[in-house]
Order: C-alpha cells, then structure tokens, then sequence
C-alpha cells in the first residue's frame, strides 16, 4: 500500500477480509448437504500472490470449471481487475463477454495464508446463504480451494466520515435493524465471550523472536485485563440484551452505497454470529473513529440518539420512547467496551501470525488504553441503569 494510506488502514484491510481459511471444499460440501443450497465447488485455487495479469489464466480456468455456461468461451472474453484488499486477501471484479454479447461481472474473493486466527468459514457459508436471501450483501455463487465468488455489487465503499452523515447514520441504522431480525438456522448461542476467551488464552501465551516486540508484548498484564473481561463479562450480563445475529465487523469498509439508487449494501459476514444487539452497535460506533482511530469521532449522546430512534423504529423514529433510548445507550456503551477488548486481544494475536508489516502491538495499546479511557465513565451508566431497575 501506498504510503498515503492512513496509519491504520492495514489492520482494518486485515479485519475486512479476514486473516485464515478452512478447507472450502469441505465447507462447500457441508453447508450444501446441510442446507441444500447447491454451490457450485472447484478444488481449484489462485495463487493470490501473483499480479493480477499474471493470475488470469488461473481465474479463467476456475470461471469455466464453476460456471459450465461459461466453458467453451475464449480466454480474451475474460477480464480481471483488483478491487480492494489487503495484503493478504484480494477481492477481484472478473469481467465476461458472453456468446450473446452479455457483459458479466463477478466479484472473486481470495483468501489469505492460514493463521491461528480462524474464521469460521462453514458458518460464513451459511449466513451468507439465508442473508441474501433477505436482501444483504452479494449473492454467493460458487466456493472454491481458497476462496469463493460472489455477485458484483456496483456500489463504492463508505469512508469512515460517512458514518455520522445524519442521512446515512439512519439508513445503516435501519439495515441494521433489518439484518438483526435474520434468523440463521442452528445455535443462537451468543459468541461474544466465547470468542474474547479464545482470543485471551492464546494471545496470553505468546513469544516472539524479536526481541523488541517481546520486550513490549511481556509489559501487558494479563492477570490485569482477565480481570477486565470478567467484570465487564458480569456487568452485561446483567443488562439483558437481546442476542441477534451480529455482523460484528460493521467498519465502513463493509458498508457499499449506489449513491443512483441511494441503495446501502452491508457486506462481509466473516465475523458473523449471534452477538449481543448492544455489541453490534457500539462496535460500529468505534469505527467512527476511522482508519487513525481517532476516539474524538466516537458519536455523542444526541448522535446515538438519532441512531437509536431509526434502529428501534425504522417507520416512525420520532415515535421512540425516552426510557428506551436510554435504555439502549447504556447498553450499546457498555458493550462498546468489549469490542475494545475484542479487537486488542485480536491484534495480539495477529502480532505473532500475520506476515502484514504493522505494529500490531501498539494496536493492542491503542485498543485497550481507550477501554480504559472509557470504562470508568461506561460501567457506571450500567451500575445506574441496575441500581434503579432489574431489568434496563
């Protein structure tokens, strides 16, 4: 990347298109015996390291292997071009001239080499399958050795000051709302501290060679931030948030707006699972802090207020109660902490597997001094809100 690119565009590349793979060949075949959802499969794989002139021959090939339609057609009637990804992922916009002269375009997504962050890739399968169904996101249409092709949206991808725009704060606010009522077939267990556990327990047992990084890495006191994970754990809990299925990753890179057809996509599910609502919500409001995590963006209470009105009553948001705006501020700030923790111990993780040339570690800092910032302030909403009733 070009060294214009803000300081923290790398990490949030990395979390946009994830940072491992599963077997897509037994992903495939699993969420098409367990769903009956034919996608077509190739045990072929693109070697994501080539340029992209150079990957075409590959890319055809994989075309005509998935899309029998597409077999007899000649090689100069395919045309491929980078659309966005970070260094070790790669989503590409491939062009077909069809026999009819029918232009189509695809989007084919490459997934990177594996780390021990795993993403739960027969889970994305499946939520993608019932997501597009209810109008979210790129239609999947085929799996492949190490990735998968979607429909091409034609749409750009929103920048993080777009998020507090008042207009578009409401309609993200609305799909939301929409995406959340989504009902993915088998566990509705929330994950949230499943996951932030994960992350702990091997982030908490890591070594590196540079010595640097070892020296910073053995600062943290991780006696220190289990000790944070269990109070805010506790807290939450008291809180009663709805359990939805969660994009948990709702950055602007993952929102797309035809601005002709004033449509807004939500895409990319690697992340999803059913969360807590109050997760969700406050995770996006980070990310109005953008690629240099910059904490002053975070919205204030009057914009979260605007938020909230069109979340809980997308057709009438000046209908919404008092108490219930309330009620789902104190929740979303609480929760916006544990997607500080979420993302620090993430980061630390990626710190010893990413092959990604960025400080890592100091995102950890980043990540986990602003929960510290901020917690006094949010756990005490909560102990109000629970002080003055059993159920907020």
């Amino acid at each position: 990347m070009s060294p214009q690119v803000p300081k923290f565009v790398h990490v949030q590349n990395q979390r946009r298109f994830g940072a491992n793979i599963w077997n897509a060949m037994d992903v495939s075949g699993e969420a098409r015996n367990n769903g009956n959802l034919q996608i077509p499969y190739s045990s072929l794989t693109v070697d994501h390291t080539l340029p992209v002139p150079e990957m075409k021959p590959s890319l055809v090939k994989l075309c005509k292997d998935l899309f029998k339609k597409w077999s007899d057609l000649d090689e100069s009637r395919f045309s491929a071009q980078r659309v966005s990804g970070g260094i070790t992922n790669l989503l590409l916009k491939v062009s077909v001239e069809e026999q009819n002269g029918n232009m189509v375009h695809v989007t084919v997504r490459l997934y990177g080499p594996n780390t021990e962050y795993v993403i739960n890739r027969e889970r994305e399968l499946q939520a993608i399958h019932y997501l597009s169904a209810a109008g979210f996101g790129a239609k999947l249409l085929g799996v492949f050795g190490n990735g998968m092709v979607q429909s091409f949206i034609h749409a750009r991808t929103l920048e993080p000051l777009d998020l507090s725009k008042p207009k578009l704060a409401a309609e993200i606010a609305k799909q939301l709302n929409r995406f959340h009522q989504v009902d993915i077939p088998g566990s509705k267990e929330p994950q949230l501290w499943n996951d932030i556990f994960k992350f702990y327990e091997r982030a908490s047992n890591l070594t590196f060679d540079d010595l640097e990084k070892q020296k910073r890495y053995s600062t943290i006191s991780f006696k220190e931030v289990h000790n944070e994970i269990i109070k805010l754990k506790e807290l939450t809990g008291s809180l009663n948030a709805p359990v939805v299925f969660s994009h948990n990753d709702l950055l602007s890179g993952n929102l797309m707006l035809n601005e002709e057809e004033e449509k807004l996509y939500i895409i990319d599910f690697e992340y999803g699972s059913y969360s807590y609502r109050g997760f969700d919500i406050g995770n996006h409001f980070n990310e109005y802090a953008g690629y240099d995590c910059d904490y002053t963006l975070y919205p204030n209470k009057d914009e979260q207020y605007h938020f909230f009105r069109h979340y809980l009553q997308p057709e009438k948001p000046d209908n919404v109660l008092e108490k219930d705006l309330k009620a789902l501020y104190i929740e979303t700030n609480c929760y916006m902490l544990a997607s500080h923790l979420y993302w620090a111990l993430w980061a630390l993780i990626q710190a010893k597997m990413s092959p990604i040339d960025f400080d890592y570690l100091g995102y950890f800092f980043l990540r986990y001094n602003e929960y510290k910032k901020q917690k006094d302030t949010c756990l005490a909403l909560g102990r109000s809100c629970l002080s003055e009733s059993k159920t907020c």
